[in-house]
C-alpha cells in the first residue's frame, strides 16, 4: 500500500514488488486488474488531482513491469519508456520574461535575438514562443536576469536531445537517438520515464529446470546495506532459486587483461581507442557518431566476459545480471544467432530488492570468508576511472610501461566532447575512457542508494577485497576457452 509521504523511487518499488509476488505465486492474469485498488486502496488521492489517475499511472507501471509499452500495448523496443499518465504535461516554452525586466533602453535580449521573437509590451518584454528557437542568447543577454529558462528537466537531462514534445504536450523519446542511459529517468520529477522489466520472464527462468546464474556487478558492495557483502548476496540468490551467484569483477578482470593487450597495439600504431564496458557510451558512439565506431575497443564488456565464462563452465547456464545500469538490458541476449555471447537478461538493484521481498528473504551479514572472484582493480571498474587504472595496472603486469594517456570522462556530457575532439582529429589523449553515468556504474539508474548514500560502505567493502593482481584472476580460469571480443559481424 503506497501513502501520502512515497517518493517516486517507493511507487516503482511497491509496483515492482506486487508484481513479483504475483509472479512467483503465478496468479498475475488473474490479479492484476485489481492490482491498482489493492496498491492504492480507498478514494482519497495521495499524489495526484484524483484517485482515478493514481490508478492509471500504477495501471501503466505495472505494463512496464510486464515490459509492455503502455502507449502502444506491444512489447518494448527500447527500455527507456514513458509513462502516459504520468506526464504532466510541462511547460513548453523554454525561456520565459518575469517581472524583473525593468523594460531597458538597451534592449539587449531584442538585439540579441536572431529570429525576431521578443517584442517590448507596455510593461515588459515578450517572447513570441512561435518564433523563439530557444536558442538562449536573450537569456545569456539579459542584465537584470530577467529571462527564466523553464527546459523540461527530462530535455535537459538528456545529453542527445532524444526528447521531444508531442502536439498533445507530453514527451515522447526518440527511439534512434536514445542511448539509454537514463539520465532522464532520475531526473523527471513526476516519475513520467522509467524502465522497462523483464522481471517476470526472470521469475520464469527461476522456476524452470534449467541452472540460472546471478552474474552481480562489484557496485553492489555498499548497495543493500554495510555489512551485506557479495557473500550475503550471494546466499540471498540462491534463496531465490539460482543455482549460484559470479561476482561481475571476473569479468572485469579478463576486460583488463584483454583491453590492456589492445590498447598497447594501439599505442604502437598511432591509433586511438574507446573503452567498451559502458553500453550506453556504446550507444553515443554507434548513433552519433559511427564514423568513429572502428575506435570502439572489440573487448566486450564484463557482464558478457563473465557470461560467457559461466557458459564456458556449464553449458547449460542461464545467465541473469544483476547492476545499476538500464543500458545493460539493451545489451543483454541481443544476439540471438549467438545466444552464449551474452547474459540472458538483466536486473537492476531495485528490480532483485523486489524479488527478495516478494519471497520474504532478507539478506543477512555474512559469517562466511569472503570469496573474491576478481582483483581489487576489477571490483573498483564500476567508478568513474577504475577502467583506466585497472588496464593500466594490466598493462604493467604484461610488462609494457609508457606514457598512455587516457582521457576519463565522467558523463555523457564529457564523452560527447571527447568524441568530437576525436572526430575533429585534436583528441591530445591516446585513449578515452566513457561513463556515461556521472561517477561512474555506480551512479547508475538502476540503484537502490544515491552514491553519496553507499559510498562510505562501498569504500569499507573495497578494503577487505584481495589486492591481487589481474592476471592472477585471468590465469585461475585459463582452462575455459572463450573468446573475449565481439563476433566481427556484429561488432
Amino acid at each position: 500500500m503506497l501513502h501520502e509521504n512515497d517518493t517516486i523511487d517507493q511507487v516503482k518499488n511497491e509496483v515492482l514488488y506486487y508484481v513479483a509476488k504475483a509472479a512467483f505465486e503465478g496468479n498475475l492474469d488473474q490479479i492484476e486488474a485489481t492490482l491498482p485498488y489493492e496498491i492504492l486502496p480507498g478514494s482519497k488521492s495521495r499524489f495526484r488531482c484524483c484517485v482515478y489517475k493514481e490508478r492509471e499511472i500504477v495501471r501503466e507501471r505495472i505494463m512496464l513491469a510486464k515490459n509492455i509499452n503502455p502507449a502502444t500495448g506491444h512489447p518494448c523496443h527500447n527500455t527507456v519508456q514513458i509513462i502516459p499518465a504520468a506526464c504532466e504535461n510541462c511547460p513548453i516554452t523554454r525561456f520565459t520574461v518575469t517581472d524583473n525586466c525593468q523594460k531597458c533602453m538597451s534592449k539587449k535580449c531584442m538585439q540579441a535575438c536572431r529570429f525576431g521573437a521578443i517584442t517590448m509590451t507596455r510593461d515588459k518584454a515578450y517572447i513570441d514562443p512561435e518564433k523563439c528557437k530557444e536558442c538562449g542568447q536573450c537569456y545569456d543577454s539579459c542584465p537584470y536576469n530577467a529571462i527564466v529558462d523553464i527546459m523540461r528537466p527530462c530535455r535537459r537531462a538528456c545529453p542527445v536531445d532524444a526528447i521531444q514534445v508531442g502536439d498533445d504536450g507530453r514527451v515522447r523519446i526518440d527511439d534512434e537517438k536514445c542511448i539509454r542511459c537514463g539520465s532522464c529517468i532520475s531526473k523527471c520529477p513526476f516519475g513520467a520515464i522509467s524502465d522497462s522489466s523483464r522481471i517476470l520472464e526472470v521469475i520464469d527462468y527461476l522456476k524452470s529446470d534449467r541452472p540460472v546464474y546471478a552474474l552481480v556487478a562489484p557496485a553492489a558492495e555498499g548497495q543493500f546495506g554495510a555489512d551485506i557483502t557479495m557473500e550475503s548476496i550471494r546466499k540471498g540468490a540462491k534463496k531465490l532459486g539460482f543455482e549460484d551467484m559470479v561476482d561481475v569483477a571476473i569479468g572485469a578482470d579478463f576486460v583488463s587483461d584483454s583491453e590492456a593487450k589492445e590498447w598497447a597495439e594501439s599505442y604502437q600504431e598511432g591509433k586511438k581507442m574507446t573503452t567498451s564496458c559502458c553500453p550506453a557510451f556504446v550507444h553515443l558512439i554507434r548513433r552519433h557518431f559511427p564514423e568513429l565506431a572502428g575506435h570502439v575497443s572489440t573487448t566486450v564488456s564484463p557482464m558478457a566476459a563473465t557470461a560467457r565464462l559461466v557458459k564456458a563452465m556449464n553449458p547449460e547456464a542461464i545467465c541473469i545480471f544483476i547492476g545499476p545500469c538500464i543500458a545493460k538490458k539493451s545489451e543483454a541476449g541481443q544476439d540471438q544467432e549467438h545466444p552464449g555471447d551474452n547474459a540472458e537478461l538483466v536486473l537492476t538493484f531495485e528490480e532483485f530488492r523486489a524479488m527478495l521481498r516478494a519471497k520474504d528473504i532478507k539478506l543477512k551479514p555474512s559469517t562466511l570468508e569472503e570469496q573474491q572472484n576478481g582483483s581489487i582493480y576489477a571490483k573498483g571498474f564500476s567508478n568513474s576511472g577504475g577502467v583506466t587504472k585497472a588496464v593500466k595496472q594490466a598493462l604493467m603486469e604484461q610488462g609494457v610501461s609508457g606514457g598512455v594517456n587516457v582521457r576519463q570522462c565522467s558523463g555523457a556530457a564529457e564523452c560527447r566532447k571527447a568524441l568530437m575532439l576525436l572526430k575533429a582529429g585534436k583528441l591530445p589523449e591516446d585513449f578515452i575512457e566513457g561513463m556515461a553515468c556521472e561517477g561512474g556504474c555506480v551512479a547508475g539508474p538502476g540503484n537502490i542508494l544515491e552514491e553519496k548514500a553507499f559510498k562510505r560502505e562501498r569504500e569499507k567493502q573495497l578494503k577487505k577485497a584481495d589486492d591481487r593482481l589481474v592476471t592472477d584472476t585471468v590465469a585461475a580460469y585459463n582452462t575455459y576457452e572463450f573468446s573475449m571480443h565481439r563476433r566481427e559481424e556484429h561488432a
